[in-house]
């Protein structure tokens, strides 16, 4: 008789434990899970990894299909037995055997939250509202694009009784209005003569089922106000006002699908402690559609004088060069258009082999300030030097006006 040495069998026992965590670790629990902890996480991977919320992703996919069988596998307390002793080796055999077939993960889907085993809305389910955000985003982060994250409190199913109410799982049918949630009532009009009304029930609420031992965390309510962290990826370029939806991210509730949550995107004002640590221009640009603007604030020298140059550092860093040679006068208020250096133009492709970015303009305002007082020796020379140039090549322009000399004298009026 042929007997297997100890190390294979030693091999074959290390292959099964190995097995055992498989299902457990990628549920995120342990062996001593409850079955609530196992609904528990299949609800929350399930919708994590549900193709609908990653389109093109077939990781996400193929995750989806594994938690799916993960969780058939635990739920039932016979297969997780065999599970736990004998691993995916055991599954295998008693699938053979005819005690469990190949699963589908949107039919498993389905009947766990209920619809078509697909996001969004179902022939013949009831839907939740959509509910509407506004995040503000910084300037930087619409041009360089970002990665972030933001929170929101809203209506979740209570995990702890996973919707129902109830303490115990225990829900029964109203007696006072036989499950239905209404009940109807006969209002006298006048002698012999009645009106029938449908009211909600009073006993029950309308729900049509009481509950002896209320949930202690929802209060029989089926659902709590909790506070919930959602991924947010800011496009480069974004327009302001961009809407970003997230499917079945509304109010949830035992009752109904929940709506959709839609996320407007809204420029935050640049905040020099929160938003410019590295001291960034750009930081403080304005935007207008695809371009940029910037205020420059130059001396009287350098408006006149020209022989200046400025470095802006722009929102990702990189250096704009404004300048004048020497000789080159500057016009209050004048606009200078810096081609390209505007914002990203917004494209779905982004920069990628079936598109190159492009970019707006930058435009810059520059503001010239004048000295508000001079020595009296500066006033002297620089009023010596313009009467100079004055007589030899200015303009009077009062002169060049027509406006009258002196002072105008007004007709003096008789009063009656």
């Amino acid at each position: 008789m042929w007997l297997p040495s100890v190390s294979f069998v030693l091999l074959c026992m290390l292959q099964l434990a190995t097995c055992t965590e498989d299902f457990y670790k990628l549920l995120g629990i342990d062996k001593q899970a409850s079955e609530r902890d196992i609904k528990r996480a299949y609800r929350t991977l399930s919708k994590k990894y549900h193709p609908d919320k990653n389109p093109s992703n077939e990781t996400a996919k193929q995750k989806f299909v594994e938690v799916a069988e993960a969780y058939e596998a635990l739920s039932d307390p016979e297969s997780r037995k065999i599970y736990d002793q004998y691993g995916h080796e055991g599954l295998k055999q008693r699938s053979q055997g005819g005690g469990q077939h190949g699963h589908d993960p949107f039919d498993l889907f389905s009947r766990f939250f209920g619809g078509g085993g697909h996001f969004g809305h179902q022939p013949g389910q009831r839907r939740g509202p959509d509910m509407e955000v506004r995040v503000g985003v910084p300037l930087r982060d619409f041009y360089n694009g970002h990665q972030t994250e933001f929170q929101l409190e809203k209506q979740q199913i209570c995990e702890e009784c996973e919707g129902s109410g109830s303490a115990d799982g225990q829900v029964d049918q109203c007696h006072s209005c036989g499950g239905h949630g209404i009940k109807i009532q006969k209002h006298m009009l006048a002698p012999g003569i009645f009106q029938q009304v449908q009211v909600t029930c009073d006993v029950c609420g309308g729900q049509g089922k009481t509950i002896k031992h209320k949930c202690p965390v929802c209060e029989g309510s089926r659902v709590v106000r909790k506070v919930s962290t959602f991924q947010l990826n800011i496009e480069r370029g974004a327009p302001k006002g961009m809407r970003i939806k997230y499917e079945n991210d509304a109010d949830e509730s035992p009752d109904y699908v929940a709506g959709d949550l839609l996320v407007t995107l809204s420029e935050k004002e640049a905040s020099l402690e929160e938003d410019n640590e590295g001291r960034v221009d750009g930081t403080f640009f304005r935007r207008k559609g695809d371009d940029l603007f910037w205020k420059e604030v130059i001396s009287l020298r350098e408006a006149w004088m020209g022989g200046w140059t400025r470095n802006l550092t722009h929102l990702d860093g990189h250096i704009v060069a404004l300048s004048r040679p020497r000789g080159a006068v500057i016009q209050p208020g004048l606009v200078e258009r810096v081609q390209g250096e505007g914002m990203p133009k917004w494209h779905e492709d982004g920069d990628s082999v079936y598109h190159t970015t492009e970019f707006g303009d930058l435009l810059v305002e520059y503001t010239v300030i004048l000295p508000d007082q001079m020595d009296s020796g500066m006033e002297k020379d620089f009023w010596a030097l313009w009467e100079k140039w004055r007589k030899k090549s200015g303009v009077d322009l009062q002169k060049d006006s027509g406006r009258p000399e002196g002072p105008v004298k007004m007709p003096v009026k008789d009063e009656l």
